[in-house]
């Protein structure tokens, strides 16, 4: 389910992150499905339990995930988690079109870039 790239410069914890935040939000992981212990999660990466706990405290901080207390960690509504991780992705993206167009790229050339990426798709 997870793996940890050794070479990528960023904390584990974040790489832990990155990737449920993922699973989530691609609906691989539902809404109240339960999420692997901590001690579990810690040996099959065969990190510290500590890491996995760090992460899931971020996940929760966002609400990706929920704990109950005695029963675990459970992955959260994702809705609303869908929309605002739209809304933060279209606003990367007008910020982008804006740099682009200070630095004088033509509207026709930005717009048939993104015809040709969806055409891709």
């Amino acid at each position: 389910m997870i793996q940890i790239d050794y070479k990528d410069s960023r904390p584990i914890y974040e790489q832990i992150v990155d990737k449920f935040k993922t699973l989530i939000l691609k609906g691989v992981l539902s809404t109240d499905e339960k999420m692997p212990s901590v001690r579990s999660l810690a040996l099959e990466l065969a990190i510290n339990p500590n890491t996995i706990q760090k992460a899931y405290a971020q996940l929760e901080r966002e609400g990706f995930i929920y704990t109950v207390k005695g029963r675990g960690n459970f992955v959260a509504e994702k809705e609303d988690l869908v929309m605002e991780k739209k809304q933060e992705i279209l606003e990367q993206f007008r910020q982008l079109l804006i740099a682009a167009t200070e630095v004088g790229i033509p509207k026709e050339e930005l717009v048939n870039l993104v015809s040709n990426f969806v055409k891709e798709q």
